[in-house]
């Protein structure tokens, strides 16, 4: 029997690219109903969705229904899975409140499949403490929050709001709907986020990373039912949800507490920003101006560990192994010293330079160089997508 999938649909502009994510599912033979608020009929019809998904699209809590005696009750039942996109701040407000004052917040509450949120809207509101706080609610509720993407907005300015990209929720929403199992019983090791080094008391030296690329990894291999233990630096990003989290700071740390799960791991992944300096000797006190006004400050930097050549030098036979190579030349040749050096199964190599691969996108242009020598080159793609792909080669190896 085909699955149903419940589409809701709020008031913002991103409200007409959904029809494309209709379309998409009802390809798969995907049951599909569109539960649309009043808000979101003034930016595409009803009738859009009723053309594309073949049923009629329900948008008042107050309508007769033919099809279910008490109709928010009815379509809840039967969906094997609800998801809402574009979700306003309005929207997301109402559900970490548990209120419905229309159909689709009576679904919402009434519905017990899983839940997908796709937050779309302006940055500022975004950003904003009372809905990252409503955000938090609803990730504590159970439900599964996609992060926006960042870029140009409808509203004129630039930052984090943008809708994702369809096929990013379509493959969410088929990964929700066919959980893939295929890590059960594997414990994997992650390592995301920068490692710090400090200069005093006050200051410290880093580099760019956030740690989304470690962090996507690492809710992938826990929705495909592995043992994750995450060890993360300096991140901005929340702890996702099922991981043991080791946090650390710099890459001494970091490379103590590796090599203190290394031994109960089946796969470790290396995806951090680790520096590859610190500071030689640090300063016991906040260093200050010279009485002379100098602008000058000399530090003495030595050598961080090698994290993955150190845990390759340690791994055992059956132990999988992958590593990343951030490049800004040569890649592909930088890449393959690294996998030789530090032992690695594989490694993922990407240009920094290029747009929608730096540190900080939601995007990634990845290459996977392999000890056979076999080199892969995937499009640019969500972060997500770019973890599911490395498991997926992961999968096969193991």
């Amino acid at each position: 029997m085909a699955k149903t999938v419940g589409i809701g649909i709020t008031g913002g502009i991103a409200a007409y690219k959904i029809a494309e994510l209709v379309s998409m599912l009802k390809k798969d033979d995907l049951d599909v109903i569109v539960i649309m608020t009043a808000a979101a009929t003034e930016f595409i019809t009803p009738l859009t969705f009723r053309t594309l998904s073949g049923r009629e699209v329900l948008v008042d809590l107050w309508d007769d229904s033919r099809e279910w005696k008490v109709q928010h009750i009815g379509v809840a039942e039967q969906l094997d899975m609800l998801v809402v996109a574009p979700a306003t701040a309005n929207f997301i407000a109402k559900a970490a409140h548990g209120i419905a004052d229309d159909l689709l917040s009576t679904v919402v509450l009434a519905n017990t499949s899983p839940l997908l949120v796709v937050p779309a809207m302006n940055h500022n509101m975004y950003k904003n403490q009372a809905v990252q706080d409503n955000i938090r609610t609803l990730k504590e509720y159970g439900y599964k929050v996609m992060e926006p993407d960042s870029g140009a907005l409808a509203c004129g300015v630039s930052g984090q709001g943008r809708l994702p990209e369809i096929g990013s929720i379509y493959n969410e929403i088929k990964k929700m709907l066919y959980p893939l199992q295929d890590l059960r019983g594997k414990r994997i090791m992650v390592n995301a986020g920068t490692t710090c080094e400090d200069i005093d008391p006050v200051r410290f030296i880093a580099n760019r990373g956030t740690g989304k690329m470690g962090i996507a990894i690492a809710e992938n291999a826990v929705d495909r039912g592995a043992d994750v233990i995450l060890v993360c630096g300096n991140s901005p990003l929340e702890t996702p949800a099922g991981v043991k989290f080791v946090p650390v700071w710099g890459a001494e740390e970091m490379c103590e507490a590796m090599l203190k799960y290394q031994p109960a791991c089946d796969i470790i992944i290396g995806a951090a920003a680790v520096g590859d300096f610190r500071i030689k000797d640090m300063a016991e006190q906040k260093l200050k101006k010279s009485d002379n006004q100098s602008e000058e400050l000399t530090l003495t930097l030595v050598g961080t560990p090698d994290i993955l050549k150190t845990l390759g030098k340690n791994k055992p036979g059956n132990q999988i192994m992958v590593g990343f190579a951030a490049e800004t030349e040569n890649i592909i040749a930088n890449a393959q010293k690294k996998l030789e050096s530090k032992n690695l199964d594989f490694i993922v190599a990407n240009d920094v330079t290029m747009e929608g691969a730096g540190f900080a996108s939601d995007t990634n242009i990845v290459t996977f160089i392999s000890r056979s020598g076999e080199i892969e080159s995937l499009p640019k793609m969500s972060k997500q997508d770019v973890a599911a792909a490395i498991l997926d080669k992961v999968v096969k190896l193991l």
